[in-house]
């Protein structure tokens, strides 16, 4: 996938002697650092090392939701998918706030009738732990849970482009890692549409999830995401 350069800034206070425009000025350069994580292209590696930006919560009311949505995410996009899919995903039932794996464990989604997973895949090309993130210290344990009866979904982020001969190859790895798991898989998508090399995540003709591509193809995610939820509820995932 693509990264990004950015400055990760940390206000630890204002001293009372400070005026009102180093109030303002630190809250331009917190925005625009927030704009930098959520928009730019990330053109190295390092951000890996940066782990998570600060994440947004969620200002929805909390529900018994019977639809679980977990992810991981290194540069941020996963986690805005996710939010995404929440949003979308409300008027077909009930889905949970994101819930990130890298602080929940994957057992609760024992608590849900249904999950949507999602993850990006950092480390391309690899046959196992693609996604480079908290997910590949969960699959473990993700295999030795008892999901018979639940239905599951996954959704990924890629870059198609630069590493479209690789693009969202940590769909398939949690697509096989639930079946195992005893879960139903659901949401398969065409590959109709998509500009991409080669993909593991591609069987038959289909993704075995949701690709999106926020570095190229940002502007399709909103579609893409709610045509993928209406086909969720169609087949069960509730």
């Amino acid at each position: 996938m693509a990264h990004a350069c950015c400055t990760l800034i940390a206000v630890e206070g204002i001293d009372s002697a400070n005026s009102e425009h180093t109030l303002r000025r630190t809250r331009t350069m917190i925005s625009a650092t927030t704009n930098t994580l959520k928009y730019g292209k990330f053109m190295g590696r390092s951000i890996r090392d940066a782990r998570q930006p600060t994440y947004r919560r969620s200002t929805a009311p909390k529900i018994e939701a019977k639809v679980g949505l977990f992810f991981a995410t290194t540069s941020g996009f996963t986690q805005g998918v996710a939010e995404q899919i929440q949003e979308k995903f409300r008027s077909h039932g009930e889905i949970s706030e994101p819930l990130d794996v890298e602080k929940e464990s994957v057992s609760k989604m024992l608590e849900f009738d249904s999950v949507i997973v999602g993850a990006p895949t950092w480390n391309t090309g690899a046959d196992e732990n693609r996604s480079g993130t908290a997910w590949d210290e969960q699959l473990d344990a993700l295999r030795g849970l008892d999901l018979t009866g639940m239905k599951a979904a996954v959704f990924g982020c890629g870059d198609s482009c630069g590493y479209g001969d690789y693009f969202c190859d940590a769909i398939e790895e949690l697509h096989s890692v639930l079946m195992e798991a005893g879960a139903q898989m659901c949401g398969t998508t065409s590959t109709d549409g998509y500009d991409f090399t080669d993909s593991r995540s591609v069987v038959d003709g289909q993704f075995l999830g949701l690709p999106i591509d926020e570095v190229n193809e940002a502007e399709l995610t909103d579609t893409r995401v709610e045509k993928w939820c209406a086909q969720l509820s169609s087949e069960g995932v509730a």
